[in-house]
């Protein structure tokens, strides 16, 4: 069985890295297609070097871009690879852009089996979506979009929590769901003992143990708003008198 792995986006890489040495352990012939969405080093082939993963069959280099640039791009150059290609199964992850071009180029290759590029007689491409069923309906978040068009494409939906499976009992998917549990929890227990034997960073900012929080701060509600972004603040100055 060969499979492509569609992945573009730190989190992507980060969910296949056990995924992909699973696959390969069990001797399924997989290819894997980097679009290039992240291409700065610490955003992108760091994460190939220190996590082990193959290094990808094809990158497309698409790059940064809007919205509908960037998914667009991606999505015409998925297609041709798949097409060169012919895997049995495409794999996409979480919900990046990257996630929506890979389900949709796979899809319209299963829908029409490759019969709008010429190519008869094959079977047609199944997708699979690890991390599937996942909401925080929000319709402003793009990766909301890109997580509910994912799963709308699959044919195996890998979900992480119950919640997720009845996320999507609620719109009607109920064939091909698998609750599999959360493949970020196998990529954290396989890789905390290389950030615990490779990693200098509590030195390097001089940092004592259970010592200091770590927080991260991404999406656009809270980092492009100051008053979110104050009252995030100043939790944590709360937290501090708290303790």
């Amino acid at each position: 069985m060969k499979i492509a792995s569609v992945v573009g986006a730190r989190p992507n890489f980060v969910k296949l890295a056990p995924v992909s040495k699973e696959l390969r352990k069990n001797k399924y012939e997989e290819i894997v297609i980097h679009t290039g969405q992240h291409y700065d080093y610490e955003m992108d082939k760091i994460f190939f070097d220190e996590m082990g993963i193959p290094e990808p069959d094809h990158h497309l280099g698409v790059g940064s871009g809007s919205h509908g640039e960037q998914t667009g791009e991606m999505l015409k150059r998925i297609e041709r690879v798949l097409i060169k290609e012919m895997p049995h199964l495409v794999l996409v992850f979480g919900d990046t852009n990257t996630t929506l071009a890979g389900a949709l180029a796979a899809c319209k290759l299963h829908i029409s089996p490759y019969r709008a590029c010429g190519v008869m007689g094959q079977s047609p491409i199944k997708v699979a979506h690890i991390e599937a069923g996942l909401r925080s309906y929000d319709r402003r978040m793009p990766e909301e979009t890109n997580r509910i068009l994912t799963d709308h494409c699959s044919d195996l939906l890998f979900c992480p929590t119950r919640t997720a499976v009845e996320n999507l009992m609620k719109e009607g998917i109920t064939e091909g769901v698998y609750l599999t549990g959360d493949v970020m929890v196998d990529a954290l227990k396989e890789n905390i003992k290389i950030a615990e034997r490779e990693s200098k960073i509590l030195d390097e900012l001089d940092l004592k143990p259970e010592d200091y929080y770590l927080a991260t701060l991404h999406r656009a509600e809270n980092t492009d708003d100051l008053n979110n972004l104050g009252n995030i603040v100043n939790a944590f100055c709360e937290i501090e008198n708290l303790v």
